[in-house]
């Protein structure tokens, strides 16, 4: 492994851990400049491509699922460990299904789903790029059975 700081190709290793997000947590000591880094290793499976709205294929990569959910959750109390916890889940629930091809609706709808339980706000940012809204009645339509919710609560 190649040491980040000054690129010398022989390090060792501390401490190795699993993590919950598929890999293994390394921390390595490199030889030369004697300083540590952080390795995460990935078990490779069988690639997963998403089937887009247009019908092309790409390759799955939870780090676009990050993005639109950070967005979402923009100036929100959510932590990045929620962050975190929240992709981690939406990629292991496209991994369990056992598919090699997934409608990125279907990734569209886990993510909605979660976010729906983790923030309300960020849901509904997120569901108005995820569902289109059009125009105010849009929004009307999916914040009803939120508001509903809340009022039995009441």
């Amino acid at each position: 492994m190649r040491c980040p700081f000054c690129m010398h190709d022989e390090s060792r290793v501390i401490d190795s851990r699993t993590s919950p997000d598929f890999a293994i947590r390394r921390r390595r000591e490199c030889l030369k400049c004697e300083r540590r880094f952080t390795t995460y290793e990935r078990i490779e499976e069988s690639p997963v491509k998403v089937i887009k709205k247009d019908g092309s294929r790409v390759a799955f990569d939870r780090e676009r699922i990050r993005i639109g959910v950070e967005k979402a959750c923009y100036k929100r109390p959510i932590s990045v460990e929620q962050i975190d916890r929240l992709v981690r889940d939406v990629e292991a629930a496209v991994y369990e299904d056992g598919v090699r091809e997934v409608p990125s609706r279907r990734i569209g709808e886990l993510t909605f789903n979660a976010l729906r339980d983790l923030d309300k706000v960020a849901f509904v940012r997120f569901a108005s790029v995820y569902r289109e809204f059009q125009d105010v009645h849009d929004f009307v339509e999916e914040l009803q059975p939120i508001l509903e919710n809340r009022r039995r609560e009441m």
